[in-house]
């Protein structure tokens, strides 16, 4: 039995996720935005090992939820589900950073710097992380002009390229980085051809599988099988550079071994 933390799992991917691991009689920690999508839960809280609460737009928060995650006790394996898609605008967080890539960015690598490290490592990715190459000159959108679908492109690519770094950095651990698909959920909306069974099913069998093909790590999955990721995600110097800007806009250091 092993025991998880999904970051997003009020609904979604996430919370599918939590569903099929509890089902397997895992132990499960939650997480919610605010106390009131933590409601939205519902019956999973009582079936859960904990939930965390904090907004991942905030630095502060996020700081909260890993302690709140390591006040729990040491995670075998941690999926870093949370993410938005396309926000009209860069927006600005308490900290000033644009929000795309606060959540997305920003925030998975904070919580994989701050929660204690687990045996395995799971980020959520797209397919979409291909066209977010070249970010590094402005990772937080202050020069240039807002464009979501780069954004969100960027940030996907950032979590590829950070689980990568991980698997170098870390031997002991297994970090791989996921593309679900287009899912059938509220961001994907109902015409996306990918059910939720399918759309969660990679992410946790690499959480907790003792499948001799599930046992790798710095590899790009979908759908069970692995793929080829964007160039730039593979490149070490883009990977070292990236952790590089991220330390230094979080002031959160990212441990080497």
């Amino acid at each position: 039995m092993a025991t998880i933390f999904i970051t997003g799992s009020t609904d979604g991917l996430g919370r599918a996720a939590a569903q099929s691991l509890l089902d397997q009689e895992h132990r499960v920690v939650l997480h919610a935005r605010s106390a009131d999508r933590a409601v939205a839960l519902g019956q999973l809280t009582s079936r859960a090992a904990g939930v965390a609460v904090g907004d991942l737009r905030s630095a502060a928060e996020t700081r909260s939820i890993a302690d709140q995650v390591n006040a729990i006790g040491r995670m075998d394996a941690v999926i870093h589900n949370a993410g938005v898609y396309t926000r009209p605008s860069r927006g600005a967080t308490p900290e000033g950073h644009a929000e795309t890539f606060a959540i997305n960015t920003l925030a998975p690598y904070m919580l994989t710097a701050l929660i204690e490290r687990p045996g395995r490592l799971v980020y959520l990715s797209s397919g979409l992380h291909r066209d977010g190459e070249g970010s590094l000159g402005d990772l937080d959108w202050r020069k240039r002009t807002w464009n979501a679908a780069k954004a969100y492109a960027e940030s996907k690519l950032h979590v590829v390229a950070l689980a990568f770094a991980l698997a170098r950095r870390w031997p002991e651990v297994l970090s791989n980085a996921v593309d679900p698909g287009w899912v059938r959920t509220k961001m994907g909306g109902a015409g996306a051809p990918v059910d939720i069974d399918t759309g969660q099913r990679t992410q946790t069998w690499l959480a907790v599988s003792e499948d001799s093909a599930a046992l790798v790590s710095g590899r790009y999955w979908h759908h069970l099988a692995q793929q080829q990721p964007a160039s730039e995600a593979a490149d070490r110097k883009f990977q070292d550079q990236l952790i590089g800007q991220l330390s230094e806009l979080t002031g959160v250091e990212l441990p080497e071994v």
